[in-house]
């Protein structure tokens, strides 16, 4: 048996060598050119080959059952495959959920007006647009990741392919429903079968992944406050990119969770909560920043001693995290840490109060001392925020026994781009339909489920003519490769077998091209449409004039959708930053006089979440404008969790009653910070310096130790608001028109 065991290990040895000399560990692929096609990765050809296989797998079951259209089936493996078994698991639910609902309604639909084309359209084109007002709404950003928007879009594509469908013969829109239906569920329980197959130790690597998601944002975030604290403030730039890499990790976790199994605890939730730790610790260095570049000055030499070491800890910590999964020993590091910063806090205090019988401390020694405390405050303050990161991180790597916490996915619900994405998608669609029924053409059903099918797809994307642009590409490639199968290979072969091999190469190609970010789009046109245009069937064959009269409303259909996207409430970059600064000095507004006080960890993630979608939408804006409102936005971001700190501080009522009326009157100039009109930032700014002045006269006059430290903490507050105000004011003032020129 040792013998037996030791040929297995050598033989699995071998292989793994094998392997290694074709892919070596840690080399970058390049994907450019045709790489992608004659030298794809091992996980890119992997998925590619699986899902080909799967693909062929469901149209051959399809055809064994002699399904009317079998093609539908292999074509939703192809919409619902992806990469991870978490993203496919995912997809396949709210497909399978949209599917439902599309069916559901396009039966109403067509018993409800089989004879009245003109209706028919209107309520098509009205069902599709609030399929997409609906998706934007829903939870998590709109992009092709997720996968709740992606049930809105499986529903409008399946209300108009059934109800194209059904139309044309009313009285068996039954059996036509259950058909659609029976292909898509054929696809998503195939495509989810075999891909389950493929999976080695998913649970582990889902939690593995968990972790390193959470390993690359603190490392990040740590490396950028340690050269922060080093007195490099250019390094804030780099603080964008890590924001936004924490939004993109926290995307991918609900696809760790599917992975996981049934049998998962609440480890998403806290690493969900962890990342939004990491995006309130950033915060922190922001305003650290700001009292380090404002009023405060040169750190005193205690400062300088504790921010070494601070330095050092947070240079190291990763390597400690990931050395061991035991997190005790970087904790009590980081409550040292802690303990040296209040300790230089308290010194400040003896020295400032003395002891009782003493001379009066000079004002100037005091407004120095108060400063530093506010440094070292705001120093404890990160040391705070990364405590609570790293607990969260740790329930996530060790679950806890009768956990029940849970962390709830934000929703940022924008009104206007939901009223937006579905008027665009109900117009581009009537609009097809009058072509139709002016022009009576008799592939005009045909033309109008392709614009159907992009308008469900895409109308809810910010920028649907370019993603309709290169959709277009990849129909036009697929025509051309369905045109030499169906008018020259397919024309001989009887047997599926036979079939199944003449497709195997075009779809593998289509397959690969998918894992090629610069050809996505493409690729998703091309696998989808390709068994369209193919039409394979048990008692029939694709003639000429047959595949001509679907492959012409294809491409016709995607161009009209291009143009009609182009010219129907097209999306405007410089509207968008000029709507989304208009939305920031609301929200300041809203969080300083909202009656139910905003929570800090709201505004850090509504803040993230204009961030990532200003950098989604660059284009070819100039990098000026873009640093500029990035800037903006952090600035907003950290006055508005100031505001929050600076509220919760006149709740608490410790402050003496004229340091209480002065901050009173600040907050009440906020809650009209510039408000319609204009004019009310100078008057904002103005109100911040004269409470800083104010509450500086009565920091020495405070005899009571409490009394002093919630005067220390405003004026931290203070301070950090006053500089914001100052260095972006031609951001927050609402009646300059700022670096647009569109807008001047």
């Amino acid at each position: 048996m040792k013998g037996l065991e030791l040929s297995l290990t050598r033989f699995q040895d071998q292989i793994r060598a094998f392997f290694r000399r074709l892919w070596p560990p840690g080399m970058t692929l390049r994907q450019d050119h045709l790489r992608w096609l004659y030298a794809p990765g091992i996980f890119t050809f992997g998925y590619a080959l699986r899902t080909t296989i799967t693909s062929l797998i469901a149209l051959g079951i399809a055809l064994w059952w002699e399904l009317g259209s079998p093609q539908w089936a292999a074509l939703t493996v192809w919409m619902v495959a992806q990469g991870t078994r978490g993203k496919s698991v995912a997809k396949a639910r709210w497909h399978l959920f949209g599917m439902v609902v599309g069916t559901i309604c396009a039966v109403l639909l067509v018993a409800a007006f089989p004879q009245a084309p003109l209706m028919f359209i209107l309520l098509l084109a009205i069902g599709i647009g609030t399929f997409c007002f609906i998706g934007t709404l829903l939870p998590g950003p709109a992009t092709m990741t997720n996968y709740r928007i992606h049930g809105m879009r499986a529903s409008g594509f399946t209300y108009a392919i059934i109800s194209l469908d059904g139309i044309a013969d009313p009285q068996n829109i039954f059996m036509t429903a259950m058909s659609r239906a029976t292909y898509i569920v054929l696809g998503i329980v195939l495509e989810s079968t075999v891909s389950s197959l493929f999976q080695f130790k998913l649970a582990k690597r889902a939690e593995d992944r968990l972790a390193d998601n959470f390993m690359t944002a603190i490392n990040g975030a740590a490396q950028t406050l340690a050269s922060l604290l080093s007195g490099d403030t250019q390094v804030l730039k780099q603080a964008r990119g890590v924001f936004s890499n924490i939004t993109t990790l926290s995307d991918q976790i609900e696809f760790a969770e599917v992975e996981m199994g049934a049998h998962r605890g609440h480890e998403g939730d806290h690493a969900r909560a962890a990342l939004a730790r990491v995006a309130m610790l950033l915060s922190r260095g922001l305003d650290l920043a700001a009292l380090m570049q404002g009023p405060v000055g040169r750190p005193d030499a205690a400062f300088n001693a504790t921010s070494s070491k601070v330095q050092a800890f947070l240079k190291d910590m990763a390597g400690e995290l990931e050395a061991s999964d035991d997190i005790h020993p970087v904790l009590a590091r980081l409550a040292e840490l802690q303990a040296a910063c209040r300790q230089s806090v308290v010194d400040s205090l003896n020295q400032e109060m003395g002891s009782p019988g003493s001379l009066p401390v000079d004002p100037q020694l005091v407004q120095m001392l108060s400063q530093q405390r506010m440094l070292n405050y705001a120093l404890g303050q990160i040391l705070d925020e990364l405590e609570q990161a790293l607990i969260q991180f740790d329930a996530s790597r060790n679950p806890l026994a009768h956990d029940h916490f849970h962390y709830r996915l934000k929703t940022f619900r924008d009104w206007q781009q939901a009223f937006t994405n579905s008027l665009r998608a109900s117009v581009t669609i009537f609009g097809a339909g009058v072509i139709w029924i002016t022009t009576a053409w008799s592939a005009g059903l045909t033309f109008i489920m392709f614009v159907s099918i992009v308008c469900s797809l895409f109308s809810t994307l910010e920028k649907p003519a370019l993603a309709t642009r290169a959709f277009l590409g990849g129909a036009i490639i697929a025509s051309v490769v369905a045109g030499v199968l169906v008018l020259w290979r397919l024309a001989s072969p009887t047997t599926y077998e036979i079939m199944a091999l003449c497709l195997f190469l075009p779809m593998l190609a289509g397959g690969l091209a998918f894992a090629y970010p610069a050809l996505i789009l493409g690729a998703v046109s091309y696998n989808l449409f390709l068994p369209i245009l193919l039409g394979p069937g048990n008692q029939s064959r694709l003639d000429e004039v047959a595949f001509f009269n679907t492959a012409m409303p294809l491409i016709v259909g995607l161009w009209y959708a291009m143009w009609a996207f182009r010219l129907v409430l097209p999306f405007d970059t410089n509207d968008m930053r000029w709507q989304m600064r208009t939305g920031i000095l609301r929200g300041l507004r809203y969080v300083a006089r909202a009656r139910t006080l905003p929570t800090t960890l709201y505004v850090v993630e509504h803040n993230v979440d204009r961030f990532v979608r200003l950098l989604t939408n660059a284009e070819n804006t100039p990098d000026t404008i873009i640093d500029a409102y990035l800037q903006g936005i952090l600035s907003a971001m950290t006055i508005g969790l100031n505001v929050i700190r600076l509220r919760a501080i006149l709740e608490r009522h410790l402050l003496p009653p004229e340091a209480q009326r002065v901050v009173g009157e600040m907050m009440g100039r906020m809650a009209q910070f510039s408000g319609r009109y204009g004019g009310h930032y100078g008057r904002t700014a103005r109100s911040a310096k004269f409470a800083i002045m104010h509450l500086q006269q009565l920091a020495g006059q405070a005899d009571n130790l409490g009394v002093r430290l919630e005067i220390d903490s405003a004026l931290g507050c203070l301070y950090v608001i006053s500089f914001e105000l100052d260095h972006n004011q031609k951001f927050f003032d609402a009646s300059s028109p700022y670096l647009d020129p569109v807008m001047a």
